[in-house]
């Protein structure tokens, strides 16, 4: 690995660092959560944030874009949305006797998108383009989205009425699924004295750049995967695919994003190569919101979370000589 390679390295993990202190002055005693995220941004992916109203999920995603000095838009989905108004819409201009194109919200570096569940199927698919291809196409023209580019899409876990589910086409765009929860004691009266008066949301400053971005997905992607990890995370994902309890295994696009982000998060660490560690750390969040349980299993009690823990102790890790006894 080259010096400049490794300066590179040095220069992630103390960017990384900063932003994510940063954003942690707003959101208190969540750094893992703060992490993951900032993980999928350098990874050039996007986020499902599922949790209860009131844990701080929109000014997650808002101190994030103010740390990067990025655009912010958020989108609050509602039966009524159109798809034109996520993408953008033409209007006649009278004056110069022509459409002229109104950008929607979506042209941001980061997008929340607000309760994604209460919008219509036809509203919901409008994202699937600009989150996959990173561009929209509006009557016929195409537009590039500004980089990086990332949805943050949040919605409830616990209330149903008036929703319409993710189909898995769109849950499998999502780099990862995450929950915020709610703080601790200990964290939570530092809240109430730290934003009882005044948010530090408001004095939130950026100290990091859109470019210090674009630099750090430069070196995440140089960040080097062994062929007995990449081995160790396709048994992984073959494993949701043959295991009895499983209905739906994990798509191909998982694999990718899952060799993505422990490649950032390697870089995160200081570390120019990626571990069966980094695996580990990740594969619940990436995994957990693409798998199906079979109707049986669900009757037994059994959770995503557990078979993708039984999957992984199962696994032989590269660098011993057996799989751990089932």
């Amino acid at each position: 690995m080259s010096d400049t390679t490794v300066s590179g390295i040095d220069g992630f993990g103390a960017r990384f660092d900063r932003i994510a202190e940063n954003v942690e002055t707003v959101i208190q005693g969540k750094r893992e959560v703060i992490e993951l995220i900032l993980l999928a941004l350098v990874s050039e992916g996007h986020v499902l944030v599922e949790d209860v109203p009131g844990v701080g999920k929109t000014q997650l995603a808002k101190s994030l874009a103010r740390s990067i000095e990025g655009a912010f838009n958020r989108i609050q989905f509602t039966p009524d949305l159109l798809p034109s108004d996520v993408t953008g819409i033409s209007v006649w201009d009278r004056d110069r006797r022509e459409f002229e194109f109104k950008p929607g919200p979506i042209f941001a570096n980061i997008v929340v998108g607000d309760e994604i569940n209460r919008a219509s199927p036809k509203t919901q698919s409008a994202l699937l383009e600009a989150m996959e291809e990173r561009q929209v196409t509006s009557d016929g023209v195409t537009r590039s989205l500004d980089l990086p580019f990332m949805v943050v899409a949040t919605q409830n876990p616990l209330e149903h009425e008036g929703t319409y589910p993710l189909p898995e086409a769109q849950l499998d765009r999502f780099m990862m699924r995450v929950t915020v929860g709610y703080p601790s004691r200990e964290k939570e009266l530092e809240i109430l004295d730290t934003h009882g008066v005044r948010s530090t949301f408001l004095d939130l400053g950026a100290v990091a750049s859109v470019e210090d971005v674009h630099q750090m997905v430069a070196v995440a992607r140089q960040v080097a995967v062994s062929q007995s990890v990449k081995d160790y995370i396709i048994d992984l994902i073959e494993g949701t695919r043959l295991h009895p309890d499983i209905q739906l295994g994990a798509s191909p696009r998982s694999s990718l994003f899952l060799q993505r982000l422990a490649r950032s998060r390697a870089a995160s660490q200081g570390r120019d190569y990626v571990m069966p560690d980094d695996i580990k750390a990740l594969a619940h969040p990436v995994l957990e919101h693409r798998l199906a349980l079979r109707p049986e299993a669900q009757m037994r009690g059994e959770t995503v979370s557990d078979l993708i823990s039984d999957i992984l102790a199962r696994l032989r890790v590269p660098g011993t000589t057996s799989r751990v006894a089932t």
